[in-house]
């Protein structure tokens, strides 16, 4: 039974300069019916669809935020109108600094929302215009202490580092004062420079001045320090929490469960099939006009490939894969099956054995997309 559920909303009021996931400037968008075709989405998926109560909603973009009172007022509406939230149900909204005014915040708890995710990114006002972000490190404090006052207790912001011109002297600076804010949740990345954005082409003009390996994976050692002399216990390998506050809905993809993903550009694991959505909004709007689901793409994983994504989305948990729960799932002994594979690993200090465990250890943590891409055959 699925209980996880992944919602898309591709508005923004501003581009960042990294970010390659489906969005479009919110101005002249049709907002609203593409609201209206989403309630129609998630009603033909779960009309007879095998799900239980929700244990996780996650609400990503773009920018959720940037809907206006009305457009979130009926977001919610839909959303508890076919999903029943389990007791302990993790509800969260991605949110920018500054995005938040109270009459929002008290609509979202209102509704269920229980957590909330800032794209924070950094403290510094400088790296921050650099980078194509609109709010400042002031707007941060601010919109954390609206949560709080809203009633928010599980709170999250992303870090990113080893971004253009950004030292790690910064990022210490950016860590010491996120440290402050009282929070239960950090998630920090290395900037990806993907094709198709401001940074990519400021990349091949040889216009983009990034710190370098050396620095990124300083910054990373540091990242992984700072947050356990801080009490956040590392939990996957981007991702800190005070005990008790790991993002359930992250975990059900490490863990490689189902989940449901509605909107345009969203991607799904239901019944055993991967299945992604148009992207453009004309084109995920269409077919939803004459009632049928707008996915693009659906495809099931042979067993192998689902073994392959078992020990790759697994590893990223710290606390790596289980041999036991791997027999389970899939009659056969990772220890067996991908034998050559993870013994070059164990050998370069990559990968350990801790009981039923196989996981990376602190040097694997650096080089974890070398070991993940020698488990695709």
């Amino acid at each position: 039974m699925i209980n996880a559920a992944y919602i898309h909303i591709p508005f923004c009021e501003h581009i960042c300069h990294y970010c390659d996931f489906n969005k479009v400037f919110l101005k002249g968008q049709p907002v609203d019916e593409y609201l209206d075709y989403l309630d129609k989405e998630i009603e033909l998926t779960l009309v007879d669809a095998p799900y239980t109560k929700f244990k996780t909603i996650f609400i990503g973009g773009g920018t959720p935020t940037a809907l206006n009172v009305q457009q979130l007022e009926k977001l919610l509406s839909t959303i508890n109108k076919y999903m029943p939230f389990a007791e302990d149900v993790e509800y969260t909204f991605e949110a920018n600094p500054g995005d938040l005014s109270a009459e929002k915040l008290s609509l979202l708890r209102a509704g269920g929302v229980n957590r909330i995710s800032f794209g924070v990114q950094t403290f510094n006002d400088e790296l921050l215009k650099r980078i194509g972000r609109v709010h400042r490190a002031k707007d941060v404090f601010q919109s954390i202490e609206a949560a709080k006052n809203a009633g928010f207790e599980n709170i999250s912001i992303d870090l990113i580092y080893s971004l253009p011109g950004q030292t790690l002297a910064d990022f210490k600076e950016t860590l010491a004062t996120s440290f402050t804010l009282d929070i239960q949740h950090y998630s920090g990345y290395s900037l990806i420079i993907e094709p198709k954005t401001v940074f990519y082409n400021l990349m091949r003009k040889g216009k983009l001045p990034t710190p370098g390996e050396d620095a990124e994976a300083a910054m990373y050692e540091t990242l992984m320090d700072e947050m356990e002399k801080q009490g956040f216990e590392q939990y996957e390998i981007s991702n800190f929490a005070k005990p008790g506050f790991e993002s359930k809905h992250n975990l059900t993809y490490w863990d490689n469960e189902w989940y449901y993903g509605f909107g345009a550009g969203a991607h799904g694991y239901v019944n055993g099939y991967r299945r992604s959505n148009y992207g453009p909004l004309k084109k995920y709007m269409d077919p939803l006009k004459e009632g049928k689901l707008p996915i693009i793409e659906e495809q099931k994983p042979t067993k192998a490939e689902q073994m392959e994504e078992e020990m790759f989305l697994g590893l990223r948990k710290i606390k790596g894969v289980s041999i036991s729960r791997f027999e389970e799932k899939f009659s056969a002994n990772p220890m067996q099956y991908f034998g050559e594979e993870i013994q070059t690993h164990i050998e370069k200090q990559l990968l350990q054995l801790d009981g039923d465990a196989i996981k990376l250890t602190r040097k694997g943590y650096l080089l974890g997309n070398e070991v993940f891409q020698s488990f695709i055959k």
